[in-house]
């Protein structure tokens, strides 16, 4: 009861974090028991949107070719780095008014559209579609996580889950595919 009462407050719009002890956390370490759901849960979301940066990267050169579209290879990237920009821009003034929960939800679900629209793609131009929008909800997940860490941990646990988000870019790096040919 008192971790569902953390992270729902944690999802609505306020103005200061949430007190270690108002969790009932005080010593407690980022997998302790007021914080063990949130943590496992935020860092999933950010080792799977590794996983899959780390799986296009090794990817792109071969969709580029089967879709007739190596003349546009840099888009693929550009334009998931630009929609991402306006993403971050666009959930932190969101996050800011609103809470960080409609940005975050918003953002998983661009971004999972994206990952189907490129993923289902028939032509460049499609997969370009696809990776822009997975940019904007990239974009806002990142943002709306961070927001997430801001009000939920207190200030002495961000540090550790900062550092955890850190290694979710490392672990695909390490366990992920093979490059292609």
């Amino acid at each position: 009861m008192r971790l569902t009462l953390a992270v729902m407050t944690v999802l609505e719009p306020r103005d200061a974090a949430v007190a270690d002890e108002a969790a009932g956390g005080a010593g407690e370490g980022v997998l302790g028991r007021s914080y063990r759901a949130l943590s496992v849960g935020i860092v999933s979301v950010v080792l799977l949107i590794a996983f899959e940066a780390t799986a296009v990267g090794t990817a792109m050169p071969v969709a580029a070719r089967e879709l007739d579209g190596v003349a546009l290879y840099a888009f693929a990237f550009s334009g998931y780095f630009t929609t991402s920009l306006f993403g971050m821009v666009f959930a932190g003034q969101w996050s800011d008014r609103r809470g960080p929960l409609g940005a975050l939800t918003t953002g998983i679900g661009c971004f999972a559209g994206g990952l189907v629209l490129a993923g289902t793609a028939v032509s460049m131009w499609l997969f370009l579609l696809g990776r822009a929008v997975q940019g904007l909800g990239g974009g806002l997940v990142i943002v709306a996580l961070y927001v997430v860490v801001g009000r939920a941990y207190p200030e002495r646990l961000r540090a550790a889950i900062m550092a955890a988000f850190a290694a979710c870019w490392v672990v695909p790096s390490v366990v992920g595919p093979p490059p292609l040919p």
